[in-house]
């Protein structure tokens, strides 16, 4: 399916790893351009990794999304890459490393940088693009969520509490910005071996009695098998492949949505 993509220019927020990356290369596959942002030292090299395989443009610019001055130079810094964005996709994110069952395992102090990252690093990032995109009168946003934000997930509360507050900021976002032609929509991937996955079983593993305890790869089949009606993990290409998709035209109608791509995890009715 041809998307009508190629020529487009696209910025993704955490784009040296993860899904990030895979949306990145899945982005260069229809021919688009791409700006990445991360705080990783390696999106530079990251970007020029890319730009060598698919023949695009890519560049990599190192921000911390928390500094609104650091994003809005680094918006800045993209135009003059790149004379027009047509899309922002955030994958920027982080889990708080604790294990949160219950909740009071943790403590107050455990929320803030999660709470920092995952709300404001989104808020951030929309009050820079959003007036770019309200004068262009065009432009797409895709903001990585999680299922944990819709279920209430007690593996990880301030995760779970952060990705709750992205979907319902996309949904301000879609409402206010209808008006000007452009489109906000959720992501919320299942269960994904990302390094943050990883870091929730890590958590688990940590304060759990010895004799109870099991691997990255036995925690997760047990976990799948219990709660994945398809029964299988998703892949960070799973979900950069309906991001890819409502960032297109064919998607023209479709803004302040929340989609799944969980194997049936959430079902709503």
């Amino acid at each position: 399916m041809d998307l009508g993509l190629k020529g487009h220019t696209v910025l993704i927020t955490g784009g040296a790893s993860g899904i990030g990356l895979a949306t990145a290369r899945a982005f260069a596959e229809e021919g688009c351009a791409l700006v990445l942002w991360d705080i990783s030292a390696r999106i530079e090299a990251v970007a020029m990794e890319l730009a060598a395989e698919y023949g695009v443009s890519a560049h990599g610019i190192q921000v911390d999304i928390v500094d609104f001055s650091a994003v809005e130079r680094a918006f800045q810094a993209t135009l003059q890459h790149s004379t027009k964005v047509e899309h922002v996709v955030h994958c920027a994110a982080i889990g708080s490393t604790k294990f949160g069952f219950p909740f009071t395992n943790l403590s107050p102090e455990d929320w803030k940088r999660t709470l920092d990252i995952n709300i404001m690093g989104m808020v951030n990032v929309a009050h820079a693009a959003a007036p770019y995109f309200v004068e262009a009168k065009r432009g797409t946003f895709v903001f990585l969520a999680s299922v944990a934000g819709q279920i209430g997930s007690q593996t990880d509360p301030p995760y779970s509490a952060s990705k709750a507050a992205n979907i319902n900021f996309a949904q301000c976002m879609a409402k206010d910005l209808a008006k000007h032609g452009v489109r906000v929509n959720t992501v919320c991937p299942g269960m994904v071996q990302t390094p943050l996955n990883r870091s929730v079983w890590q958590a688990w593993h940590d304060q759990t009695p010895v004799a109870e305890r099991l691997d990255y790869e036995d925690w997760a089949a047990i976990k799948i098998k219990a709660i994945v009606p398809l029964g299988r993990w998703q892949t960070p290409e799973d979900i950069a492949a309906m991001i890819v998709f409502l960032s297109s035209e064919r998607a023209q109608q479709v803004t302040g949505q929340t989609i799944n791509v969980d194997g049936g995890f959430v079902m709503h009715w």
